[in-house]
């Protein structure tokens, strides 16, 4: 079996994924549940609390599994991009465990386990596909052609999608994190009472939500008696807008008709609808392995080649940006 743990912002997780077939067994997910108070996740913190919940959740996971540390056969964590101090911890962990056992470590991109979402058993979506990633610190298109890697299309040129539903969310006065709170305010408000821009002078397959978070500002600015739920609804079909178009235009430029999407705002549902409805085939991942989670670094550990036991000291260069992670 492969142990995994992905520890790159604030939630805590391992889990067990059978290498034969990408079967997850056991996906434990700690979400720390503390970064409401200050509006955004605070890497220091983070990273302590990772300390402190990651143990208990690589013991939750193989407890779940019903195995022991003698039934895994490799070690998987995420070795970037993310919180330098979070990923740290989970590196740490992940050498310790490797070692002791004698077993090979697999170093896992983030944004490659978000595509690896889609490879999971019972129902793995097989390359070629255009793969949407959108979270609070990425955004980017990528065509994937096999399981092992993709090719970048577009990305962001400022914020991430994720960010702009959180910063969003705190200018209409919502709890963090963002994106559930706007999603459920939306849901009571009018999409089409405000045009907000989508960065439709943007060329290519780039994305820009820098403009978009200005535009909500000023438009609370200009009427602080606007009514929130129709702001947020415009709001959001803004970066659903913005999200979808490119989608269409990478799927017109690769001609490619198939696309998967990965990351935290890919659980945003007004998004999975728009994509479910571009005609082409679509496959979205349950809303647990949208969000960080470790079942997805165990499925991309099964294409990455490990390092053998006493090999793992270059991965700590990766987490503190001496690689240029």
């Amino acid at each position: 079996m492969i142990l995994a743990i992905e520890t790159s912002c604030d939630d805590t997780c391992a889990a067990v994924v059978d290498p034969a077939d990408g079967t997850i067994v056991s996906n434990v997910v700690s979400s720390q549940g503390i970064h409401d108070r200050y509006g955004g996740v605070v890497p220091e913190v983070a990273a302590r609390h990772h300390l402190e919940l990651l143990d208990a959740a690589i013991d939750d996971a193989l407890a779940s599994a019903q195995i022991g540390l003698d039934d895994v056969s490799l070690v998987a964590v995420t070795q970037g991009p993310g919180l330098v101090g979070a990923l740290l911890i989970g590196l740490a962990e992940a050498k310790a465990l490797a070692l002791v056992r004698g077993l090979p470590l697999a170093p896992v991109d983030h944004l490659q386990g978000h595509v690896a979402a889609n490879f999971v058993a019972p129902e793995p979506f097989e390359p070629p596909f255009v793969c949407l990633i959108a979270s609070g610190g990425h955004t980017l298109l990528a065509r994937v052609e096999d399981r092992d890697g993709f090719t970048v299309l577009g990305a962001t040129l400022d914020d991430a999608a994720g960010e702009a539903f959180d910063k969003g969310a705190r200018l209409l006065g919502l709890p963090y994190p963002g994106g559930p709170a706007l999603q459920a305010l939306a849901a009571e408000g009018d999409p089409h009472a405000h045009e907000f821009p989508t960065a439709a002078g943007v060329a290519g397959l780039d994305f820009s939500f820098a403009g978009l978070k200005t535009a909500l500002l000023y438009a609370l600015r200009d009427d602080p008696e606007a009514s929130k739920p129709d702001l947020a609804a415009s709001y959001q079909r803004a970066i659903v807008e913005q999200l979808a178009r490119r989608v269409e235009r990478a799927l017109e430029q690769t001609g490619l008709e198939r696309v998967a999407i990965g990351g935290g705002v890919a659980a945003n549902g007004p998004l999975r609808e728009r994509i479910r409805g571009l005609g082409v085939t679509a496959h979205i991942p349950p809303m647990a392995l949208c969000t960080d989670n470790a079942a997805m670094i165990g499925s991309a550990a099964r294409y990455v080649t490990p390092l053998a036991p006493g090999a793992y000291d270059a991965l700590d260069a990766y987490a503190t940006g001496e690689r240029g992670l």
